[in-house]
């Protein structure tokens, strides 16, 4: 693994495959660090003929901590944006945007097949619309508009959101295994792999502040909606059926609200990637790309 120096932080990355090959930039959700993108997973794109990229968002991982930003009040936040009221972050998802880009730079990359979950579908959004000229094609995954006009997390994934991850390691690795079992809906549902991934995640980097500054940041950026009307990529959306986080209503709105995407909804998926799914999800990546 290495890091890239770009927009005043570290930005810790990986990659895997040819470099000659057509580039993807994998972008993860909130809190999940770049390893959330299981290294299998890549290199299932990596048979597909991609060079990968992967990385740690600000604020997570083994990027840089935003640490003088301090711990924010998510439910004061919370409450307000329901209120209609403006929320204020200390870091946009445009300065999270610009952080993917200039990895971009820094791996001498000039244009990318951009690929983003959850969160990270919202930066690849942000991506789409303000760095055009960087962009070979956008997929978003399990994300949405910020419409606030859209159905509201189910209260079973909500709750998961709003309450605190434990601090102490075994009680996080059980509180991720019934967080998981939500999100993953109909699919089947591996605890053994999943209790290896959450003690993985906590070893390499249990930093839940980050995770409460990287929500203010979605919450600041708002409905984004009509700024993803000026995007000129072709755009692969892809929702699970029966996701309990991000309804798939909000896949159906990202669709609609950028011209000529492509919607892929999958039958039994949730708010995660299970691997039942990825070969339906990388031959949908490799046959949008290979369009382009």
């Amino acid at each position: 693994m290495a890091k890239a120096k770009t927009n005043g932080i570290e930005i810790e990355y990986d990659t895997f495959g040819d470099r000659t090959s057509p580039p993807i930039l994998l972008i993860m959700g909130l809190g999940g660090q770049m390893i959330a993108w299981e290294e299998d997973f890549c290199k299932q794109l990596v048979n597909k003929g991609f060079y990968v990229t992967r990385f740690d968002n600000r604020d997570i991982g083994l990027s840089t901590k935003i640490e003088e930003a301090g711990v924010p009040d998510i439910m004061e936040a919370l409450t307000a944006s329901m209120q209609g009221k403006k929320v204020q972050s200390f870091y946009s998802l445009d300065d999270m945007a610009n952080d993917a880009i200039g990895l971009l730079d820094t791996l001498g990359i000039k244009k990318a097949h951009i690929c983003g979950a959850s969160m990270g579908a919202a930066i690849t959004q942000v991506i789409g619309y303000s760095h055009p000229s960087r962009v070979l094609s956008l997929i978003t995954i399990m994300g949405s508009t910020g419409n606030p006009k859209l159905p509201l997390a189910k209260p079973e994934a909500m709750q998961f959101l709003m309450t605190p991850a434990p601090v102490e390691r075994e009680a996080f690795i059980e509180h991720g295994i019934k967080m998981w079992k939500v999100l993953n809906a109909s699919f089947p549902f591996d605890e053994a792999d999943t209790r290896k991934r959450m003690a993985a995640s906590y070893d390499r980097s249990f930093y839940p502040q980050g995770i409460a500054r990287q929500l203010m940041a979605i919450m600041a950026n708002g409905n984004r909606k009509p700024r993803l009307a000026s995007v000129t990529a072709p755009t692969l959306v892809i929702h699970g059926a029966e996701d309990p986080l991000v309804p798939v209503e909000g896949g159906k709105d990202t669709a609609e609200a950028i011209p000529g995407a492509r919607l892929l909804i999958i039958d039994k998926m949730g708010h995660s990637l299970p691997k039942e799914a990825w070969p339906q999800i990388v031959g949908a990546i490799a046959d949008h790309t290979g369009k382009v």
